[in-house]
């Protein structure tokens, strides 16, 4: 492929593009640095100048994937609290719907093995709920709601997944079912 001269933040830009779409269909042992270089029609040395090592992208696409999620699921804050919270959970499948194999690599790879992975992943998770939280209206959670919303969290998670690998249940009856046991935890 003819190298081309980019800006730098279109250059990271494609690279990151590039890594997103090589990390969601690759085990990250199967993406070659070599193979992006030459896609992105630049050297291996220019794709180390952004990312010093693979682990740098991968760990710089975990980042770019979480922060497109947490934009998509800010809704309008003129909506009720609990229109504001159904879209919320609404883009959040909506999203994950979307970039499918990008949710399934991320949320299947042994995040735990890498810190700062995990701690990304953890602090994508925290945003949702402070989000949807804030969505809801003026809470004061008690410890056990506190434990009841984190469990929503991996409830969230644990049915995209499934919905993922096993279509056959509408986003809109999933979204629905979703809040519904968020409101019964907020209970």
């Amino acid at each position: 492929m003819p190298r081309k001269r980019l800006e730098l933040d279109a250059r990271r830009a494609q690279l990151l593009s590039l890594g997103l779409s090589a990390f969601s269909t690759k085990s990250y042992d199967a993406v070659s640095i070599d193979d992006l270089a030459q896609s992105a029609g630049v050297s291996k040395g220019l794709l180390y100048h952004y990312f010093p090592s693979k682990r740098d992208l991968y760990v710089a696409t975990v980042r770019e994937a979480a922060e497109r999620l947490l934009a998509q699921i800010v809704p309008d804050p003129g909506l009720s609290p609990l229109e504001q919270v159904s879209r919320g959970v609404d883009a959040y499948l909506e999203y994950v719907g979307n970039n499918a194999d990008a949710y399934l690599s991320l949320m299947q790879s042994g995040v735990g093995r890498d810190r700062e992975v995990h701690a990304i992943v953890e602090r994508t998770r925290q945003r949702f709920v402070q989000v949807m939280l804030e969505r809801a209206g003026p809470i004061q959670l008690s410890p056990m709601q506190r434990v009841l919303v984190r469990g929503w969290v991996g409830m969230v998670e644990a049915a995209s997944l499934d919905w993922l690998k096993q279509p056959g249940v509408e986003r809109r009856e999933l979204c629905n079912s979703l809040v519904g046991a968020l409101l019964h935890a907020l209970q």
